[in-house]
């Protein structure tokens, strides 16, 4: 089992638990991390290797977003990263408590990369022709990516969990 841990976060695993499937051959991400698990996958399949789930926790999805929105968000880390970093972790946790997290070492070109992402449905075709299964988990509170676009893009190609009452880290109040 592979792990992509979020945009400047470490160690976030521990939040997907309960809904990780623990099989050598399977790939997972979270936000970020959902888009280089895709990519893991993508190169894999090209080297022959056998990947039998995708699990994609709160995808990176903001090609709905306008560029001007895009813009914005990276005119905003560029201005001041601490309080963007700090903002975006607690939009995380929205509308819940927020918690501890690990980071790492982020950039601007990984929050463009973050940003600018288009998912690709002929990819995604390949790889489900290819035997993959895919499952998407979306938090019906998420205030980082599109949630609705989000499911109305994957419904397609994925099992889509929708949890109802869920932050980005798919956590619930209680």
């Amino acid at each position: 089992m592979k792990f992509f841990s979020g945009f400047s976060l470490k160690n976030d695993r521990e939040f997907f638990l309960n809904y990780i499937k623990e099989s050598q051959y399977t790939v997972a991400g979270f936000s970020y991390g959902a888009i280089k698990a895709f990519e893991a996958v993508e190169e894999a399949l090209n080297n022959k290797e056998r990947v039998d789930t995708l699990q994609l926790f709160s995808p990176a999805f903001f090609q709905t977003k306008s560029p001007q929105f895009k813009k914005l968000q990276m005119r905003a880390y560029t201005k001041d990263e601490a309080l963007y970093m700090q903002n975006f972790i607690r939009g995380c946790f929205t509308p819940y408590k927020v918690q501890k997290v690990q980071h790492k070492k982020h950039s601007l070109e990984e929050l463009e990369e973050l940003l600018f992402y288009e998912w690709s449905r002929s990819k995604l075709v390949e790889m489900r022709d290819q035997g993959v299964c895919f499952e998407v988990y979306l938090g019906g509170e998420d205030r980082i990516t599109d949630v609705e676009a989000a499911r109305e893009f994957f419904k397609e190609f994925a099992t889509v969990t929708y949890i109802k009452n869920a932050n980005h880290f798919l956590q619930r109040g209680e």
